[in-house]
């Protein structure tokens, strides 16, 4: 019979964690590995955006080792093993989907939400006639702009919301306008770093707000921005035929970018 690929990995992640193993593995706690977990899950996303299933499937792969290592770090020190992490998981989806294991009715997606996010507030100790927060739970290590995406998730099941796209659109405005004035008044008084900070975050999360409303991930829209920057500035570094843009003045690395986005633009009408 073919082994177990997981209990594979299981043993894998053993040897490199003994004392014959590897010294780099050796040493590797849960919060050194941190970093690693995260880049590895977004790694994965890029994977998924790519569409190539060997590449997702890689990916995925390097997830699933970040869990086992953690589960190996954890039975070291007398906790938890990978079958717990398993078991806990099985029992969560079980627990929280009672319109499939149980006999709990819900009406659409929508009903399956509010039921979710009801059971989630019982499990922390809370009820969802608002002894718990409605925003708590979400987590602080989750990317800035995802967690403002869920916070304002959350405060809009509760009816705290704009009634249209048109409110979000203003608020946007109202808050790129402080911004300015906050910064403008540098010119007037001392400067103050951190009312310019705040303003600017407060720019960031309104524009959240439009995302929500338009449908769009502004995380994976502020990604794709950049892939889309890293494109066209290294098209411009080709079109300069070996001259350094360094060399060249601001006129000329903006034609180049002119250049590029017309590339672009024909590419995508030739398709």
């Amino acid at each position: 019979m073919k082994e177990d690929p997981v209990r594979r990995l299981e043993a894998i992640m053993a040897k490199l964690r003994s004392e014959n193993g590897c010294p780099w593995d050796r040493e590797q706690t849960h919060r050194s590995l941190r970093p690693y977990l995260i880049e590895e899950a977004y790694e994965a996303v890029e994977a998924i955006d790519s569409g190539d299933p060997a590449k997702i499937r890689e990916e995925l792969g390097d997830v699933l080792l970040q869990v086992v290592f953690h589960a190996q770090v954890a039975r070291e020190n007398g906790g938890f093993t990978l079958d717990d992490i398993a078991e806990g998981i099985c029992e969560k989806m079980v627990r929280r989907h009672p319109h499939v294991f149980g006999n709990v009715h819900v009406d659409g997606v929508d009903g399956v939400l509010a039921n979710w996010q009801r059971i989630k507030q019982e499990e922390k100790g809370g009820t969802s006639s608002g002894k718990t927060s409605v925003l708590a739970g979400i987590s602080r290590g989750l990317p800035a702009l995802q967690r403002a995406e869920q916070i304002q998730a959350r405060a809009a099941k509760v009816g705290f919301d704009w009634s249209s796209l048109n409110g979000p659109l203003e608020k946007v405005d109202e808050e790129i306008h402080e911004l300015l004035e906050a910064w403008r008044r540098r010119d007037r008084e001392l400067p103050d770093p951190e009312r310019v900070e705040e303003e600017f975050g407060d720019v960031l999360f309104s524009l959240v707000n439009v995302a929500r409303f338009l449908g769009v991930h502004p995380e994976l829209a502020l990604n794709r921005a950049v892939d889309k920057f890293i494109r066209r500035f290294q098209g411009m570094e080709r079109l300069a035929e070996g001259k350094p843009l360094s060399s060249m003045d601001l006129a000329e690395m903006d034609r180049l970018w002119e250049q590029m986005k017309e590339r672009e633009a024909q590419g995508q009408r030739s398709e």
